[in-house]
């Protein structure tokens, strides 16, 4: 998977109050009953054994101009696919211009000193192969992504060192490019869910450069060739790099052919950059997005969560599996088959090199955005307070484990693994050993875990809707409603505070 006013409100008193009303009319008896409702056939073929994996260990060299070379070698296909990451992303992005990284990165492919943007595109269509670059916001990377038939691995290589040692960002590539930018920003700015979770970045992580999810028409507009280039030179150099491949090639012969393809590509060293320092977690509080005219109420909420390396993140990950993620967990089964409040509810955690949000998010009828917001925090409440019974957990961490077996067998998961690990700096048998650590997750460990990242002293909720529509049976408005359950601020849909 999905962005500060301080009061003197204390929004965990105002929880507290809520949940006193509401627990008597529903209590936690209730609760169960009402779910027991949801038949759980339990028909899936589950094994009680433990999963024993010895994934492949890649190659793993380094190129005298500092670059990375990994090969991990399958010979079932005569295919590759080809990853080349830089340790640079949209997090890097200056403040004056959001979204240089994901600019540059995508221009690559518009033009080079021996190649037009259409004799690349003819290029890779003779080869039958696929080459794409893109950043995202909230990202500490980039890429270029390629895949191809194998006889033509040492092309493909060509064409990407093509693009990345001699990209010219063609002024009249870049005004193409900028005019569908500016079109597609207006798109996503009409957009609940995007409007949604940049208000919760912003909330989350204030002058963090998480806080940032969209390009703005001034920085898109700003976006000059001077700038691209001048990015291009700082962070997209051979010791900022990872070239990875998985497919039917043999290791020294990738490495050979990325020495000729990369062996004369230069560069400084990129500027390293220290995600640790988050700002101090903000007191709880609602946001809402004025959207005039919204039939329903786009609502997400959370706080920070973990990273990959940390060592309660399996456990985190245990959680939100029983919690929000897919349609056998608490939330969706609440929110939708108890209540009818809408088609889905979820959460997912990130496991970035800062610790990205754990949310929950939900799309529900203007009418019900109270009751919505009653079961969303009766959930957070139950799934810190109470232990999650071994059943259930038992569910939780077989599916989890199940999904991971199924993923090695797609080749570009394994390589996305591996990846991770080298650029993580994660221990080599972290992959053997994550099933088993799955597998031995405690009700214990996940409570504390819930307890830890469920905060409700620090938990940030954004709704995006119309403030004067009724939402609950009562027609109070859904502003009204939301005071209910904390300080309440109000934007519009170019993110100014209104009054």
């Amino acid at each position: 998977m999905m962005a500060k006013c301080r009061s003197s409100i204390s929004y965990l008193a105002a929880l507290a109050a809520a949940m006193a009303v509401a627990m008597p009319a529903f209590s936690q008896e209730q609760h169960a009953a009402e779910l027991s409702k949801v038949v759980r056939l339990n028909r899936a073929p589950v094994s009680n054994e433990t999963l024993q994996v010895t994934l492949p260990r890649p190659v793993v060299t380094k190129l005298p101009n500092g670059l990375t070379v990994l090969v991990l070698e399958r010979h079932k296909l005569p295919t590759v696919n080809i990853v080349l990451q830089f340790g640079t992303g949209d997090m890097s992005d200056p403040k004056d211009l959001p979204g240089l990284a994901k600019f540059t990165i995508e221009l690559l492919r518009e033009g080079t000193t021996h190649r037009t943007s259409a004799q690349l595109a003819a290029d890779v269509d003779k080869l039958g192969a696929t080459l794409n670059c893109f950043s995202g916001f909230g990202s500490t990377v980039s890429s270029v992504v390629t895949s191809g038939l194998s006889p033509s691995t040492g092309q493909i290589l060509d064409l990407i060192s093509d693009i990345v040692l001699n990209p010219t960002f063609p002024q009249d590539e870049l005004e193409k490019y900028k005019a569908r930018q500016l079109s597609l920003l207006e798109q996503h700015r009409s957009q609940p869910y995007v409007l949604a979770d940049e208000r919760f970045h912003q909330a989350l992580y204030g002058d963090f450069p998480a806080a940032v999810t969209l390009p703005t028409p001034e920085s898109i507009k700003a976006a000059s060739v001077e700038r691209l280039k001048e990015f291009h030179e700082r962070y997209h150099v051979p010791s900022n790099a990872l070239l990875a491949v998985v497919g039917d090639v043999k290791a020294d012969q990738f490495i050979e052919l990325s020495r000729k393809s990369f062996g004369e590509w230069k560069g400084q060293p990129a500027p390293k950059a220290d995600w640790s320092h988050l700002p101090p977690p903000a007191p709880a509080k609602i946001y809402l997005v004025d959207r005039p005219d919204s039939v329903q109420a786009n609502i997400v909420a959370g706080d920070y969560g973990a990273r990959r390396t940390d060592k309660d993140y399996i456990a985190l990950y245990v959680m939100n599996r029983v919690l929000g993620d897919g349609p056998q967990s608490r939330l969706f089964l609440n929110l939708r088959e108890v209540h009818g409040y809408t088609y889905g509810a979820y959460s997912g955690v990130g496991d970035d090199k800062y610790r990205e949000a754990w949310r929950a998010n939900t799309e529900v009828r203007n009418a019900v955005t109270d009751g919505s917001m009653e079961q969303l925090l009766a959930e957070f409440k139950r799934i810190r307070d109470e232990k999650v019974p071994e059943p259930e957990l038992n569910e939780a961490r077989h599916a989890i484990v199940a999904s991971f077996a199924l993923s090695l067998e797609q080749p570009q998961e394994l390589l996305y693994r591996w990846i991770l690990v080298q650029d993580y700096g994660l221990p080599v048998d972290y992959w053997d050993r994550y099933p088993v650590e799955v597998a031995h997750t405690t009700a214990d460990a996940v409570q504390t875990a819930a307890r830890k990242y469920v905060d409700v002293d620090h938990l940030q909720i954004v709704c995006v809707g119309d403030p004067k529509q009724p939402g609950n049976d009562q027609k109070q408005t859904i502003r009204d409603v939301l005071k209910k359950y904390g300080t309440v601020e109000v934007y519009d849909t170019n993110g100014k505070k209104e009054e």
